[in-house]
């Protein structure tokens, strides 16, 4: 297909004397044009579009004859007739200098010689030619059209005659034929008296001669168009008859389509009614029109004026039209509209400012269609001038250039030395695979791989030269199959050429045919061939190894004759084999013929005719013969299956899970779109009636121009032209001469458009819903099905809510219905409704259901996201109340499946709901946005760094506790604002369920929800401390937090050995994975560092925790010093090393245990930090590392330490958590995360805010319960917990005397928490019937932890950034 390429061109006249051009007209081998002005006639060659002559009327013969109007060619290109204003007919004899040339190509140094290549210089350079005035004739009327025929010259003139002329400038004696005596009637078959036209004055304003139709289609001057024929060889008055076309009045311009038999009349309202000829009554039969729709351009549909000029291109596939107010617009031969210039950016600047359409006062096509030239009318009135350097100025022609189907887009460029000997290119063909192309120009052929990226052509120019390619080109498997003409023998061939080997007929088969051939295609191992008689030849090919390069062999399979049903063998536009029949496979005697060569289907002028093959008599088994010479079925008479098609697809391919597709016939029709010839198979494979049909033809409407078609994939694929305006690189001043600014630039882009919905809703309109059932469950794996019955719907459902005529039989139930089959029914019907207007809602819920169903029905399936959809469906249809009841459930649900983006939109629709804002519906999540999957969102705002060693509990944690809650978009919703009805509601929902993951000791999930919700932790647990946030059971928490934290249990080292890091007063120092090799199995390439000694942060806050009893760590013990200080001389090599995070690698260590061993770590330990192992704050200690020697019980030791480590970010949860229950005051879960931690610090300071507090008796009783639980516990499950409980054990004894100690429990307030004492509040649910909810401790404490964050921000922000271990936590 044609699309526009580039920007147009403007030629360059060098003549002295200019005139505006007026016409153009290409000669009917399209290598030269001719170009008329008002008393000049030149002559230009086509490539390059060069002057060659010029004719200049001398000033005395201009004034007789009058200017110049039209040109008209010989058909042998040796004489041009013109016509002029005073009614003269000037004839031009055009005589060639012989060997003479006025322009050669200059090639490069190193550039391709191509001098010595047979006919170079008639394909290379221009000719000289002469212009010579051989005759004059005076007709002594005004000429208004001319029209060339084989021998002879056609003239209308203004006083209603027709001339004869032959071309040496005589009438032959034959008399004018005046119009009123031509009989005209509706049809041939009317009798010979038909009316006459009834006016003196009528004329033919425009003609064109049809030589498939052999008869003048002509225009009158009245409005009125016809068809005038000869009955009979001579041309006479009395053998003259004209047909009418009655619907036409207003006609003004014709243009006539030899392939196909048309006749296109440009109409004054701007239309182009398109006729043809009956061949059974002889009368003209309307085809279609070609016309602007309001819709795609709505200013200017009905502006355009009268047609003005229309011309086929020269292969006949598209024909271009032209308005009095200018513009271009493309249509292929049956009413696609591809190109329009009244719209888009040809007819609007990138300002937005409106262009003047390009105004055409003449038109003509280049050979094979890829160059027009038309003439530029609104420039006929400025006059050429000649600049200072007396050169011309831009010539009023342009050319535009047209590339001709989507394979031209392609990175491949054609060879040039082919190209520039054998332009145009004629023929192209693409193998299966898309990687090689084949390309055919005026001889020979060439063929590119686009693997390689190489051509391969003739190595003998001769060879290529004498071989003129007919009948096209086709790939079969790696051989390339051609119809040609050989120069030398004379001789029509068939020649098969394998694409590995070299181009050179010695590697050719070759196979003589006895007429020429037109048209050639292949269907598995056959070849077609439709021939010049009208007849078509099926040849069998076959693969034969014949030493290194094999051949193929060809031979006879059958001949068919067409001749009674093919008027002339030009007309047939494609020729093809298929195994398309009435029947489908089933009800074939023998099922494998499913897919042989069934029928030949035959395009003849846009008719699609099939022949099949005749299975009525006997059958021919393969077994029988040879099936090289066995007798092939004869083809039944043949049948029109279709009307103005354009293209034919088929495929031979099987695939049983989709053969309505694979089976099918798909055929293109121009403006009428698409249609399919579907198969119908039977249910269950039984034998269906025989009054049933078989096939069914579906028409459906696509948006694009097909180019192919993806069978299995239910696509049609295409081009589009786009356009890309540069009129801003121009200055105001010089616009008008920049071509860029009056024209965008044009390119092509690749598109595809499914069509599967149209053809469910075509058969469901028939009553076959079990048949589209059958074809929709073979596509439901596609990726885009649910979008396919989303389109459906909404196009049923716009068609039937919008009609203003009432609809007896909707389809919108039935395809409420059709799509209940599927699983994707909920998504699909809330999606069409979302993209539907509000008033058609109701139209659309009475077919598919009840949205207050179909949202139950989401959340049964547990589909969220489509019922948070179905939500704003309710939220609009349906009063407040229903909507809160149904947003509370979805809430519910999405808190228990931790949804929190929409949890988040589910408060703000809620708070909606009850302060009225209604009319904004919040935006329904279709995914869940990037944050819903990472952890706690408190640290993405902002990066601390949290304590990571029991020493440092301290230091850091009077560093982290000056943070408040997180702070995130939903933040402000727990300000004093929160005593309203609807946030005590949204607050009891999210107390529920902070208590249910309590209860349910889910600690992980309980920080996701706090931190992406916005969650005032610490406030709601200071009020459920003594319920909800009290442990029960010690051992089971702990195990159960080791289970969701992937923390191993600890384990005890095989040799029972006084190791120097017990009781935590050691940590680990820098080892490399060269040192411990004995003990883990490493999963990464590079060493690992693992750094130990943590440098102690002093806190800077005067907290009471500043004074506590802490272990100092390293800094106490002299024996660290020993063995650390060996480690680090290449302490800056190591720095450098963790310094570039992105080059180190993960490390997964895993610790190889004896089998005697008991108690399992649990999962291997994901280490995530890029520089360390394990802590990611660890400092490096500035000694010397190449000199560290530990002994076999310190590495042993070393490495159950490193074992006994959860994930880092496990560890940064734990300590986030820890931090949050130690400023709420739930001691015993601070015990637990102490003791999963092993952490003596912990436990040291949870009993020493016990013993300076008035701690609650009964939280310190539950507190030794635990531990003495925990302590059995680890005696008989986990002995790994033995030393660390060991080495508390003292703490344990003074909780033991403190709770003996204890009299009375006391209210215990937290440290750094308001001074308001706590009240003793009831549970939230219980005090919903209050009348006023009062002053909320919950509101209180969430102010006073921020107005202690306000203060010490800015002292976080400075601790923040002295610390080398700050990060990030993220859970996922």
């Amino acid at each position: 297909m044609y699309f526009l390429s580039g920007w147009p061109k403007r030629l360059l006249c060098p003549l002295e004397v200019l005139e505006q051009p007026l016409h153009i007209q290409t000669d009917p081998q399209r290598a030269f044009f001719a170009v008329l002005s008002p008393s000049q006639l030149s002559i230009w060659y086509c490539r390059p579009s060069v002057l060659i002559v010029s004719y200049k009327e001398l000033s005395k013969a201009a004034s007789q004859f009058g200017p110049y109007k039209q040109a008209e060619w010989r058909p042998d290109s040796t004489m041009i007739a013109v016509s002029t204003a005073n009614g003269y007919i000037l004839f031009f004899e055009i005589p060639s200098a012989r060997d003479k040339y006025l322009y050669e190509p200059v090639y490069p140094k190193g550039g391709p010689h191509l001098k010595g290549t047979p006919h170079y210089k008639e394909e290379q350079c221009a000719p000289s030619l002469n212009l010579e005035m051989k005759k004059v004739l005076d007709l002594q009327a005004s000429i208004t059209s001319l029209q060339s025929t084989i021998e002879d010259l056609l003239v209308a003139t203004a006083d209603g005659f027709l001339h004869l002329i032959h071309w040496d400038g005589m009438t032959n004696g034959r008399k004018a034929i005046n119009l009123c005596t031509v009989p005209f009637s509706v049809d041939l078959q009317s009798s010979r008296a038909g009316s006459l036209l009834g006016f003196e004055d009528v004329y033919v304003r425009d003609m064109e001669y049809c030589a498939t139709l052999d008869g003048f289609a002509v225009v009158f001057n009245d409005g009125r168009v016809g068809f005038i024929t000869p009955m009979s060889s001579k041309f006479t008055a009395e053998q003259l008859h004209g047909v009418w076309a009655q619907d036409v009045i207003d006609g003004t311009c014709v243009a006539v389509n030899n392939k196909y038999r048309l006749m296109a009349f440009g109409c004054a309202n701007g239309s182009v009614q398109v006729y043809t000829i009956d061949t059974t009554t002889g009368a003209m039969q309307f085809s279609h029109k070609l016309e602007l729709t309001p819709k795609q351009y709505p200013d200017i549909w009905n502006k355009t004026g009268p047609v003005k000029l229309m011309r086929w291109s020269p292969d006949s596939c598209v024909v271009m039209v032209t308005w009095e107010c200018g513009g271009l617009s493309l249509w292929s031969v049956f009413g696609a509209q591809l190109i329009c210039t009244l719209g888009g950016d040809f007819a609007y600047q990138s300002d937005g400012s409106k262009k003047d359409p390009l105004k055409i006062s003449s038109m003509t096509w280049g050979s094979e269609g890829y160059h027009l030239w038309v003439i530029d009318g609104s420039s006929s009135n400025v006059k050429p001038e000649r600049d200072a350097n007396n050169e011309a100025h831009q010539f009023g022609i342009l050319q535009f250039h047209f590339i001709k189907s989507a394979l031209t887009v392609n990175p491949c460029m054609i060879h040039s030395t082919y190209l520039e000997s054998n332009w145009p290119i004629r023929f192209s063909a693409i193998d299966k695979l898309g990687q090689n192309v084949a390309v055919v120009g005026k001889f020979g052929f060439a063929h590119y791989s686009l693997l390689t990226k190489k051509w391969k052509l003739f190595g003998n120019i001769t060879q290529e030269q004498n071989m003129m390619v007919t009948g096209g080109l086709a790939w079969w498997n790696d051989f390339i199959v051609l119809a040609c003409y050989n120069l030398n023998d004379h001789q029509e061939e068939l020649r098969v050429y394998l694409r590995t080997s070299n181009l050179d007929n010695a590697f050719a088969h070759i196979t003589k045919l006895q007429a020429d051939t037109l048209l050639l295609s292949i269907f598995r191992d056959i070849v077609i061939l439709f021939r010049a008689d009208c007849s078509i030849c099926l040849y069998s090919i076959e693969r034969r190894p014949e030493g290194l390069n094999p051949t193929a062999s060809i031979q006879v399979l059958q001949e068919v004759s067409m001749s009674r049903y093919i008027p002339h063998p030009f007309l047939v536009v494609s020729v093809t084999l298929t195994s398309v029949r009435t029947e489908t496979g089933i009800t074939l005697k023998m099922p494998q013929q499913a897919c042989e060569a069934e029928s030949i289907m035959l395009n003849l002028a846009g008719q699609l005719i099939m022949l099949q093959r005749d299975r009525s008599g006997p059958q021919i088994r393969d077994k029988d013969n040879n099936p090289n010479q066995r007798k092939h079925l004869p083809f039944c008479a043949p049948v029109v299956l279709a009307q103005s098609v354009e293209n034919v697809w088929t495929t031979c391919r099987i695939n049983k899970q989709k053969r309505h597709l694979l089976e099918a016939l798909w055929l293109s029709c121009g403006g009428a779109g698409m249609k399919v010839w579907l198969p119908l198979f039977p249910r269950d494979h039984r034998k269906p009636h025989s009054f049933l049909s078989r096939r069914i033809m579906l028409p459906f409407h696509i948006n694009i121009y097909p180019l192919a078609v993806l069978f299995e994939d239910a696509l049609v694929l295409g081009a589009v032209n786009d356009t890309v305006l540069y009129d801003c690189l121009y200055t105001q001043t010089s616009a008008r001469e920049h071509l860029e600014v009056l024209f965008p630039f044009s390119i092509v882009e690749r598109t595809s458009q499914i069509y599967l919905h149209h053809i469910l809703r075509q058969l469901l309109v028939r009553n076959l819903g079990e048949q589209a059932l059958l074809l929709a469950h073979s596509c439901a794996t596609l990726p885009y099905f649910s979008h396919v019955l989303e389109l459906m719907l909404h196009e049923v459902l716009e068609e039937e809510a919008t009609s203003r005529e009432p609809i007896p039989d909707p389809l919108l139930p039935t395809v409420a219905k059709f799509i209940t089959e599927f699983p994707l029914f909920l998504q699909t019907v809330v999606h069409c409704a979302r993209k539907t207007e509000y008033a058609l809602w109701n139209y659309l819920f009475a077919a598919v259901g009840n949205p207050k169903d179909l949202f139950e029905e989401c959340l049964m399936a547990q589909d969220l996201d489509t019922a948070a959809s179905y939500l704003i469906i309710l939220q609009n249809m349906e009063v407040p109340a229903v909507s809160r009841q149904h947003a509370t459930l979805l809430f519910n649900t999405a808190l228990e499946q931790g949804k929190w983006d929409l949890c988040r939109h589910m408060i703000r629709f809620l708070k909606a709901i009850g302060s009225g804002e209604t009319e904004t519906p919040p935006a329904t999540p279709t995914t869940q946005e990037p944050s819903s999957s990472s952890g706690f969102e408190f640290f993405r705002h902002r990066s601390i760094s949290l304590s990571q060693s029991a020493e440092n509990l301290h230091g850091k944690f009077n560093l982290t506790k000056t943070l408040s809650m997180p702070s995130g978009p939903s933040g402000k919703r727990w300000s004093k604002d929160s005593d309203c009805a609807e946030n005590m509601y949204i607050d009891m929902m999210l107390w529920r369920h902070a208590r249910h993951l309590l209860e349910e000791i889910k600690l992980k999930d309980l920080g996701c929800f706090a931190a992406q919700l916005g969650f005032e932790l610490i406030g709601w647990l200071c009020k459920e401390r003594a319920r909800a946030a009290r442990v029960e059971d010690f051992v089971f928490a702990l195990k159960k937090l080791h289970k969701d934290f992937l923390w191993p249990f600890p384990v005890i080292p095989a040799s029972s050995i006084n190791s120097p890091f017990k009781n935590g007063k050691y940590k680990t120092g820098a080892v490399t994975s060269e040192l411990i090799w004995n003990k883990f199995s490493f999963c990464c390439p590079v060493p690992i560092s693992l750094t130990v000694g943590e440098q102690l942060l002093k806190s800077q806050s005067a907290d009471t925790f500043v004074n506590m009893e802490m272990d100092t760590g390293v800094s106490n013990t002299p024996r660290s010093r020993s063995w650390l200080g060996t480690i680090g001389s290449s302490q800056r090599e190591i720095d450098n090393v963790s310094s570039h995070g992105p080059h180190m690698q993960d490390a997964f260590l895993s610790p190889l245990l004896s089998k005697g061993d008991e108690c399992s770590i649990g999962s291997a330990t994901d280490l995530t930090e890029t520089s360390s192992v394990v802590d990611g704050d660890w400092t490096m200690v500035d000694e010397n590392f190449s000199s560290l020697s530990l002994t076999q019980s310190e590495l042993e030791h070393l490495s159950l330490e490193l074992a006994s480590k959860g994930p880092h970010k496990s560890q940064v949860q734990l300590r986030y958590l820890l931090h949050i229950f130690m400023e709420a005051g739930c001691l015993d879960w601070c015990i637990i995360i102490g003791l999963i931690l092993r952490e003596s610090s912990v436990i040291n300071q949870v009993f020493s805010i016990m013993q300076s507090s008035d701690i609650d008796g009964e939280i310190c009783q539950n507190i030794k319960t635990g531990l003495h639980a925990v302590d059995k516990w680890a005696s008989t499950d986990c002995p790994g917990y033995k030393p660390f409980l060991n080495s508390i054990k003292p703490q344990i004894q003074k909780l033991s005397e403190i709770v003996e100690e204890q009299v009375q429990p006391e209210a215990f307030q937290p440290v750094n928490l308001s001074k308001v004492t706590e009240q003793a509040n009831p549970r939230a649910e219980e005090s919903r019937t209050s009348s006023s909810h009062g002053t909320n401790p919950q509101s209180d404490a969430g102010s006073s932890n921020a107005s202690r964050h306000e203060e010490d921000k800015s002292k976080t922000e400075d601790e923040d950034s002295f610390q080398e271990g700050s990060y990030d936590c993220i859970v996922s």
